[in-house]
């Protein structure tokens, strides 16, 4: 009960991943929630084998009852959830005409109504303690667009609206709500996607970082997971208490051009 309850969707890897183990590092609880049981667990056991305060929740953040149950079960345990990060997402990249629709519905489910829903449920709960913190991973594709990723720019928009709603919502309970948008990070689901960027750019996919991403990118690099994490961290305090509804770009100068 002494210490903050953090909550990450999507924790199994990547940027979910860096993320919670920051929040471990740092002191915060941290429960670990993913839809790959096996791959969470993995995760779990990788952080508290080093003595971090961590556990893993199985959930499919599109299933609404599924996600009250697994809230209300870390509420009954611990008695609060302090932090909120809504990181769970997917990719698939494929020219307009050609996107499936079902997928469009799945990843408009996943990056944008799941993130309403934890919301949703997490808000009385932060009220009743005076204080929140909702952390929304965007993307620079919340902010700019991006050919051949309809679906996923169209929710990367949608939560940088509903952190603006949740922030005005928020204000008088101390719950701060603020969007992170990074640009490329080095992670397996940015890698996982040079094939199908590849083949919508006509170049080879060993040609993706040099002929298509950094010429867009100043730095000419990708984003570590530590700076994304390590933003997180900082939204999540006190001394930020001040930052609320705000869009926080990570690309290395990506959007400046």
């Amino acid at each position: 009960m002494s210490k903050k309850v953090v909550f990450v969707t999507g924790a199994a890897r990547g940027i979910g991943l860096g993320i919670a183990e920051s929040f471990a590092l740092s002191g915060y609880h941290v429960v670990l929630s993913d839809i790959n049981q096996k791959a969470v667990e993995n995760s779990y056991n990788i952080l508290s084998d080093r003595g971090l305060s961590v556990q893993s929740a199985v959930c499919d953040v599109t299933d609404e009852s599924m996600v009250e149950s697994v809230i209300r079960s870390v509420v009954d345990q611990h008695g609060r959830i302090d932090v909120l990060v809504n990181n769970a997402g997917m990719q698939y990249v494929s020219v307009l005409e050609d996107f499936p629709t079902a997928t469009f519905r799945k990843m408009m489910e996943l990056m944008l109504i799941a993130p309403f829903v934890l919301t949703k449920l997490v808000f009385p709960i932060m009220k009743q303690h005076g204080f929140g913190r909702i952390i929304n991973i965007s993307s620079i594709n919340g902010i700019i667009g991006f050919a051949g990723k309809s679906a996923y720019n169209s929710a990367k928009h949608g939560i940088i609206g509903l952190t603006k709603v949740t922030a005005l919502e928020g204000a008088e309970w101390g719950i701060t709500a603020n969007a992170i948008c990074p640009g490329y990070v080095d992670t397996e689901l940015v890698r996982g996607q040079f094939e199908d960027l590849a083949k919508t750019r006509g170049c080879s996919p060993d040609k993706i970082l040099e002929e298509v991403i950094f010429p867009l990118v100043p730095q000419k690099r990708l984003i570590d997971l530590s700076e994304v994490a390590s933003m997180a961290v900082y939204l999540a305090s006190d001394i930020a208490c001040g930052i609320t509804g705000q869009n926080l770009v990570i690309d290395g100068g990506y959007t400046t051009q």
